[in-house]
């Protein structure tokens, strides 16, 4: 075995080295699994040898409109079959697929096609009109082609002003040969951030890291063959968190959901066998408070991957006894999605009481197995004692990590410092090295000098009977500097006094945690369920 220990003259060669690309699992997928159920919508159900040459048309289509590789190719669409298509089928012809938040605004939109250079746009009619604006604004040259997507199933028939997807699928050749990448760091996506704080960020993904995602994913999901994905994470949020790449390499079965509801939720489970699915908490909170008229029974546990926002321990609490068992996991949009996972030690947790169990499942836990190890450091990069107590900012390093920001050598510069992507998440490292998120750090209140984590506070308001959603910003206050602000959102039918919340919070909180004003209304949120606390802030400095 000496050889091994002297590479001299060896090379990757034909028959040991294959760039590592998610358009593999599709290609091994028609060949394993042809008459497999791939992809369901309503109606629309397609085994995957349809989804492959569907696929293949679509790659071969854009390519014939002179589409070439490095291109971008956008969509605005919600969770539908053609968006699923377009995963696969634009990295299929060597494009880079741009994946844009339906609930943007114009302006925000233009930028990003601006930005991002797309040469074609994908559009569902529901949103047509935006894009539309959205290119009128533009500064390029050579706007995108329109590709009209769209979908009599929900009430949006075509316009008539722009080449449909179906017409576009007919141009191509089913039988067309991919173009697989010669080098799996080329990119595969371009996904923005949400840009709370400036001008969203072009995040690129690479093949390499798109493929390795996929490969963690199950593990730490404990899937098996032929799972049934319900698509509740947007396909532009983290490109569905990368599992519709995932689900070919089992032989699953993408079912989309276009509008999020805890009828479609139960109706998918009941009538489509639907055995995971991802979510923001406020899906699992939609679901806990849905109305009795709206569930389904159903003999077989849910796996739910959970993101977003430190889901409460309450919530956690009451929706595994309903048949769902959740794991927390936790990334941002530079990781590919989720980076960490809560992996459950029934050994010792098994026997913990159901609020205890609930407690352990909000912590956001360790690397997924296609990462590095993470770890907390302090502003030094030093790595904090792991005690529970002491705080740092997460920093991640692994395979799936962005390749950087586009056209912005400073911020990616920036966001590797030493060697690790910062997350801009604070958090603490438990003895067990679970970490367990105290906050953003833009979310931590400073008060009298003493810091307080916003979402320590919204978990005690959470176990409050009354309360369905809650968010704990910063107020400024003249004696302590700030002071936390909370916004609640009741549950329908159900009262409750600004009295009542801080007197609950102050039989859980130290009193400098309880919060000073409490306000009640509906919550801005994200398209993916996240509270837009910015929105809150600027409420809390007028109070």
């Amino acid at each position: 075995m000496g050889w091994m220990k002297d590479e001299t003259g060896l090379e990757k060669r034909a028959a040991n080295f294959v760039p590592l690309t998610p358009l593999s699992h599709l290609k091994r997928a028609v060949l394993v699994f042809p008459q497999a159920e791939a992809l369901v919508y309503g109606s629309f159900r397609k085994t995957y040898a349809e989804y492959h040459a569907r696929v293949s048309q679509l790659a071969s289509a854009l390519a014939g409109r002179g589409v070439a590789p490095g291109d971008v190719v956008a969509t605005v669409m919600p969770n539908v079959p053609a968006q699923a298509e377009a995963l696969f089928g634009v990295p299929a012809c060597g494009a880079v697929l741009n994946t844009i938040n339906t609930r943007l605004e114009i302006g925000t939109i233009s930028y990003i096609l601006d930005h991002g250079e797309a040469s074609v746009v994908l559009v569902d009619t529901q949103f047509l009109g935006a894009v539309e604006a959205a290119l009128k604004e533009m500064e390029a040259e050579d706007l995108p082609l329109i590709v009209e997507v769209p979908d009599d199933q929900a009430g949006y028939p075509a316009s008539g002003r722009h080449l449909t997807y179906e017409d576009l699928l007919a141009e191509g050749d089913t039988d067309f040969e991919w173009i697989m990448p010669e080098d799996e760091w080329e990119s595969i996506a371009l996904n923005y951030t949400s840009g709370t704080t400036g001008r969203p960020k072009g995040v690129v993904y690479h093949h390499r890291g798109a493929y390795l995602i996929t490969m963690g994913t199950p593990i730490s999901w404990r899937m098996t063959l032929h799972p049934r994905l319900l698509t509740i994470v947007p396909f532009f949020h983290c490109n569905n968190w990368c599992h519709t790449w995932m689900l070919p390499a089992l032989g699953g079965t993408v079912v989309c959901c276009r509008d999020v509801t805890a009828k479609a939720i139960y109706d998918a489970i009941a009538d489509e066998g639907v055995t995971h699915f991802g979510g923001a908490p406020i899906v699992l909170n939609m679901i806990v408070n849905s109305a009795e008229a709206d569930r389904r029974s159903f003999d077989h546990v849910v796996e739910v991957f959970t993101a977003g926002a430190p889901p409460a321990a309450a919530t956690l609490a009451a929706i595994e006894p309903m048949g769902f068992n959740v794991t927390q996991v936790y990334g941002l949009t530079e990781t590919y999605g989720h980076a960490t996972e809560c992996v459950w030690k029934d050994d010792q947790w098994g026997a913990l009481t159901q609020e205890d169990r609930a407690a352990i499942k909000a912590r956001q836990g360790v690397a997924l197995p296609n990462m590095e190890p993470i770890i907390v450091t302090d502003s030094d990069m030093v790595p904090i004692p792991m005690d529970g107590t002491a705080t740092g900012e997460i920093m991640i390093r692994g395979n799936s990590v962005m390749k950087g920001y586009y056209k912005n050598p400073r911020a990616t510069a920036e966001a590797f410092k030493g060697g690790y992507f910062h997350s801009g998440d604070i958090a603490l490292q438990h003895p067990d090295t679970y970490i367990q998120i105290a906050d953003r750090a833009k979310d931590i209140i400073i008060s009298g000098g003493e810091n307080i984590s916003s979402v320590e506070v919204e978990g005690a308001l959470m176990h409050h009977p009354a309360v369905l959603l809650c968010a704990v910003v910063a107020k400024p206050d003249d004696k302590w500097g700030e002071v936390p602000c909370a916004f609640v959102e009741l549950k329908p039918g159900v009262e409750a006094s600004e009295a009542d919340l801080i007197a609950f919070a102050r039989q859980r909180l130290a009193g400098f945690k309880t919060p000073k004003r409490v306000v009640f209304q509906e919550l801005p949120k994200t398209s993916t369920g996240k509270i837009q606390k910015f929105e809150l802030r600027k409420v809390a400095v007028e109070l």
